[in-house]
């Protein structure tokens, strides 16, 4: 990596050297074309990092972005990349307590008996298993239907619509997700559990007409046509590096410390790009400039001024967490295998839906929903040093928007993280401050992210990890595919400038297709 720039044109300059960053660099450059990108933080990979988050522990954290699941198996055979995705042993375990009496729903990956047996146990029969294998099959061939899609110019929505059955594309995509759920399941925490997919990072009711959580959750189960979630051995990090590795291989310059201020297209001349690196200020061209920066930001780098009402707002709480063991639960089940995969704290479905009713009203909900993940579980290379029994626990909340903490921002953000720990102790036999490590400092090994810390890391606007609204992964009837970056989804209305981050029309999460998109769309037009 470098700290200015070596040249003063580029063929392509990308600005952000995120994952999706750096992958459009990778398939440029190998491609031949001269490369530029561009990083205002002093290293490469954006949200999808990992690094020792406490003193006195070498443990590598995910402390943004944590699985992945969209990112395809070809992009990775594409680039050569040294990434190796290991699967959790359990999808998820939802623990309840109903009547004072500690129970829980168990989901296995894959599901077998033990998974019925789960179902029957909560519900009382046989019926909620059924209706989940039901929904989940028809969600299941429509993934298979788009994740071919994926690494492709965009489908025409009729063509997916054409390959799908009439109840699943009515149930995902034409209707509120919340008539699916209630209509298809009766239980109170299985309809939970399906819901929750649909609001990571995404601040909406299950019944909102927009249908922003219906996208949400076609995303969260599409990958690689089976909607898996995986850990990246070595962490999150290990992706970005890799992408990086592939990049600098193929002869792009990867430049960090390097803000850029200004993108001024030049029509039928190069675009100026104004970058400040710690040598100084100066101005570089190129044919072409892809944004691995949000929409919102874009607009302002292209000039024109910053607007409040459109900017985006994120909604997520992060905790990452160094424990000197896994705490037990009040169910009994086995820490190790309750904690492989998604355990759901306070997320029945009429607890998310009050959730987000308190936090539209201006409150802190008073169950925190949100998962838990224990990565070390399955990746325990992240653990470096650690003392055997150690693990790492990421806790994800929901419906915690970043209008939430503009007041008094630090006394919310704490009682949220009180409140969200409060449901994970809801469910233990004790409480997960007995079992938080401690770093050199003798302080708790926790670390909390609202939107603004999100927005201040990283330059996300409004703390959104998707950049904005995630759209359907597909062309609306009547758009307008004239250009190789309309057919790709990366246009912004300026020929010149193209898209590349999670902002594109295919973006969201760590998953490389804006970056392959945008590389795609550029070597088309030439």
């Amino acid at each position: 990596m470098s700290s200015a720039p070596s040249r003063t044109h580029y063929d392509v300059a990308v600005v952000g050297g995120g994952h999706n960053g750096l992958t459009a660099a990778a398939y440029l450059a190998r491609a031949g074309l001269s490369v530029a990108v561009l990083e205002r933080l002093d290293h490469t990979g954006g949200a999808a990092v990992s690094a020792p988050a406490f003193s006195g522990h070498d443990v590598r954290l995910s402390r943004y972005s944590y699985l992945v699941s969209v990112m395809p198996d070809q992009l990775i055979s594409d680039l050569d990349l040294d990434v190796r995705l290991t699967s959790r042993s359990t999808a998820s375990y939802t623990p309840t307590l109903r009547d004072g009496v500690p129970g829980g729903l168990l989901v296995q990956r894959p599901e077998g008996d033990e998974t019925a047996r789960s179902f029957r146990d909560l519900t009382g029969g046989d019926d909620e298993y059924a209706a989940w294998t039901d929904f989940y099959a028809g969600v299941g061939r429509l993934a298979q239907v788009l994740a071919p899609t994926l690494l492709a110019p965009l489908p025409h929505e009729r063509d997916v619509r054409a390959q799908v059955d009439a109840t699943t594309w009515r149930d995902v995509v034409e209707r509120p997700l919340a008539e699916a759920i209630e209509r298809r399941f009766a239980d109170d925490t299985v309809r939970g559990v399906v819901g929750t997919d649909a609001l990571i990072g995404t601040f909406a009711s299950l019944h909102d007409p927009s249908l922003v959580q219906n996208r949400c959750f076609l995303y969260h189960l599409i990958g690689n046509g089976t909607g898996e979630w995986r850990v990246p051995v070595g962490g999150m990090g290990s992706v970005s590096d890799a992408l990086a590795t592939a990049a600098l291989r193929a002869g792009a310059e990867l430049v960090t410390s390097a803000g850029v201020s200004a993108i001024r297209p030049g029509g039928d001349d190069p675009a100026e790009i104004d970058v400040h690196t710690s040598a100084g200020a100066r101005t570089i061209t190129a044919t072409t400039v892809l944004a691995n920066v949000a929409p919102w930001v874009l607009r302002i780098l292209l000039g024109e001024p910053a607007d409040p009402a459109s900017k985006p707002v994120g909604a997520q709480l992060k905790i990452n967490l160094l424990l000197d063991r896994l705490p037990r639960l009040r169910s009994g089940v086995d820490p190790a295998e309750a904690f492989a995969g998604t355990l759901h704290l306070a997320e029945d479905y009429s607890q998310v839906e009050r959730a987000y009713a308190d936090a539209a009203a201006g409150r802190v909900p008073t169950q925190m929903p949100g998962e838990v993940y224990c990565h070390s579980l399955s990746d325990p290379s992240i653990l470096g040093s650690a003392a055997p029994g150690m693990h790492t626990m990421t806790y994800f909340g929901l419906h915690t928007p970043a209008t939430l903490f503009e007041q008094d921002t630090e006394v919310t953000k704490q009682l949220a993280v009180q409140r969200a720990l409060a449901a994970l102790d809801e469910h233990l036999v004790e409480p997960i401050s007995s079992v938080v490590a401690r770093d050199a400092e003798g302080n708790p090994c926790i670390e909390a992210k609202i939107p603004q810390d999100i927005e201040a890391d990283l330059a996300m606007p409004g703390g959104h990890i998707f950049h904005g609204d995630l759209d359907w992964p597909w062309a609306p009837q009547r758009a307008r595919l004239d250009t190789p970056a309309q057919r790709w989804g990366v246009a912004t209305g300026v020929d010149q400038v193209l898209l590349c981050g999670s902002g594109s029309r295919r973006g969201g999460a760590v998953s490389g297709l804006g970056g392959h998109h945008a590389a795609h769309a550029v070597l088309e037009s030439r």
